[in-house]
């Protein structure tokens, strides 16, 4: 389609696509789940083209971006800087790429004229931006004390704050997104997430749910903290953003020191300040659900209809995994 449509018209028809399969992913971790999803700060009722930038600490943290976009009606919308292994994955390897994510390498190989490349081109198509990046680079994973280890020591070397309950982030992917796209956007989200119920016995943090821990009802509340910063108050130089974003890691941090770490166990388990339990209509998912979900079976009820589905994801995947290896 990318390639016979009108770009925004693609784009478009694309962010609906999203819109529609989100939806369903969203009654599931949202409504058929139960869980408590608890805002804190400031998340604006209007749509905006944003980077949203966030702790990392499983899977789940890439839903609940789509969480926060569904309250400001711009689920669609929702892009990411992904890893560039992702970019393997079957079918959603390729599908990422073609919604506006951008795969991005570590360290020494990030390739920052193509992230440039691949952002102009967005807002060349007038794509609305709902940029969302892990500034970290890996999950925060208790389970694996060296990694967190040596994110503290290179904090400690550089002459950073050394961080707790996050590890230092990485500011290159940050950087090229906001001075490239600055008269673009509207604002920066420095958003917080909390998962309730990832302390064990002794007080110690544990790992943060799965999406099947998620979606087995092991994680009662979600806590999300936003604060909207803008981009005039962000320096635009990389070696002042570096430190800036640091600043804001250790907001962070402290935030989730008085989450998990409280002396008074009345402040544990929630963030300062004022707080609204946001609940998800079910309006806004159920049709989804019932549309995908009565498409998928009536193919699956077929002999035609199983043969097809089996040949999308095994010819989709080789398709893909070609496309994203010469066109990123």
């Amino acid at each position: 389609l990318s390639a016979v449509l009108p770009a925004r018209f693609y784009r478009e028809v694309d962010d609906r696509l999203y819109t529609i399969y989100q939806s369903m992913v969203l009654f599931f971790f949202e409504n058929y789940t139960g869980v408590q999803v608890i805002i804190y700060g400031d998340l604006p009722k209007n749509k905006e083209n944003v980077i949203y930038l966030s702790n990392h600490q499983c899977t789940v943290d890439w839903i609940i971006a789509d969480m926060l976009a569904i309250r400001q009606n711009a689920l669609g919308h929702v892009r990411y800087v992904l890893k560039d292994g992702l970019k393997w994955l079957p079918l959603y390897g390729w599908y990422f790429s073609q919604h506006g994510g951008v795969y991005v390498k570590r360290s020494a190989k990030f390739n920052e004229k193509e992230m440039r490349e691949k952002l102009r081109t967005q807002m060349k198509a007038e794509t609305p931006m709902y940029l969302v990046i892990f500034p970290e680079g890996t999950r925060y994973n208790p389970e694996i004390p060296k990694v967190i280890a040596d994110s503290q020591s290179f904090a400690e070397k550089e002459g950073l704050a050394i961080l707790k309950h996050v590890l230092t982030p990485r500011v290159k992917a940050t950087h090229v997104a906001i001075d490239t796209m600055k008269d673009y956007l509207d604002a920066v989200y420095d958003v917080t997430v909390a998962y309730e119920g990832t302390v064990d016995h002794k007080g110690q943090r544990k790992l943060a749910p799965s999406m099947t821990e998620f979606l087995c009802k092991e994680c009662p509340r979600v806590h999300i903290f936003i604060d909207r910063i803008e981009l005039k108050d962000i320096p635009e130089e990389q070696m002042y953003m570096r430190r800036w974003l640091h600043e804001r890691f250790e907001v962070k941090d402290k935030l989730l020191i008085e989450f998990y770490d409280a002396k008074d166990s009345k402040r544990r388990n929630k963030f300062p300040g004022k707080s609204v339990h946001s609940k998800l209509s079910l309006k806004k998912t159920l049709p989804s659900l019932l549309f995908l979900g009565g498409l998928t079976a009536s193919m699956l009820l077929t002999d035609t209809g199983r043969k097809l589905y089996v040949k999308t994801w095994i010819y989709g995947t080789l398709i893909g995994c070609f496309w994203v290896s010469i066109k990123p």
